[in-house]
């Protein structure tokens, strides 16, 4: 346009899809330059973002244009013209704000330059003797809108924050980061269940081993005593004391049957342990499998964060050359 830009920020571009309406499509990779521009020779402010060499966004200013705050890092506004809704993510609610307020104060000056233009037109077709009572005021133009120069530079730098997002639309930084935020409390929970099933399954392998111990001379026992119970029915001369004994054998015998009972259900806890160390396995190894996957991913991100880091300096020397052209011309 050969004009210098009234206003530049930085912020990552989107459109609406023109199919469904509904949801937003990114159209830079990375956070770009937004700027307004006075064009003089049709007396209108533009609003123009350059992605390399293509355009993502001209559009036109009209009094009946409004920009509208969608959440604290997100605006958006309609343009008629181009037959599409333009949506700019921002690093921080301050630069939001700003942007807000020179949409306003360039679509006043829009209006206020349409009146004075339509009165113009009025007063060259009505013939008159007498000249106008003045010349009609300009409009606002780049050195009257900016009052300084800090304007003209862009108000975010080259590190900027991560970038907003709009709300019905997730994009791949924000999938990547609740992908993590999954993954490391899933982590934390495998750990607390790796710890509290080792602690569960030591203390049932230790208990088992007793309850065998116990189970071996119970058994021993036992069988001494059915032994003892036979011999004592042979003799038929202290067969009262046989019987009473045999009685307390018997008593005896029930308790030990009873333990027996009890020992059965040891072995099915153990058997529910060797389950538990089977679940105990497949957990280790899905922990080992998400530990795996997070470091893929980690790595992958860390990759993807070089490649950007590169961009942006190639943009940065970019902007410095485009610069420093400006400042020759």
């Amino acid at each position: 346009m050969g004009e210098q830009p009234i206003f530049s920020t930085r912020a990552h571009v989107f459109q609406i899809d023109p199919n469904t309406k509904k949801n937003w499509v990114p159209t830079s990779k990375h956070a770009v330059t937004v700027s307004y521009f006075y064009d003089s020779t049709r007396n209108v402010y533009r609003i123009i973002s350059l992605d390399g060499s293509k355009a993502i966004i001209n559009s036109t200013i009209t009094p009946n244009m409004t920009f509208t705050k969608t959440s604290q890092k997100f605006g958006q506004w309609a343009d008629s013209r181009a037959n599409t809704v333009y949506g700019l993510g921002f690093s921080s609610e301050h630069h939001l704000s700003k942007f807000a307020e020179k949409f306003q104060e360039f679509k006043e000056a829009a209006r206020l330059a349409k009146e004075k233009s339509q009165e113009k037109m009025e007063l060259t077709s009505t013939p008159s003797q007498e000249s106008a009572g003045g010349d009609l005021q300009s409009p606002l133009t780049p050195e009257s809108i900016n009052g300084t120069d800090d304007e003209r530079t862009p108000d975010v730098t080259q590190n900027s924050e991560p970038r907003a997002e709009p709300t019905q639309n997730a994009l791949p930084f924000t999938h990547s980061a609740a992908i993590s935020k999954h993954w490391e409390a899933e982590l934390a929970t495998l750990k607390g269940n790796n710890a509290k099933l080792t602690a569960a399954l030591l203390e049932s392998t230790a208990n088992v081993k007793q309850w065998k111990q116990q189970l071996a001379a119970y058994q021993e026992e036992a069988e001494r005593l059915h032994k003892r119970v036979t011999e004592l029915e042979c003799v038929s001369s202290q067969a009262n004391a046989v019987h009473t004994h045999k009685t307390e054998l018997n008593q005896t015998i029930q308790e030990l049957e009873e333990t027996l009972k009890v020992k059965e259900e040891d072995r099915e806890v153990e058997i529910r342990n060797k389950d538990l160390e089977g679940q105990l396995s497949d957990l280790e190894q899905r922990l080992e499998k998400s530990q795996n996957e997070q470091e893929a991913f980690r790595n992958n991100l860390k990759t993807l964060l070089e490649i950007l880091d590169g961009k942006i300096f190639e943009l940065t020397e970019l902007r410095d050359n485009l610069a420093k052209l400006l400042e020759c011309s």
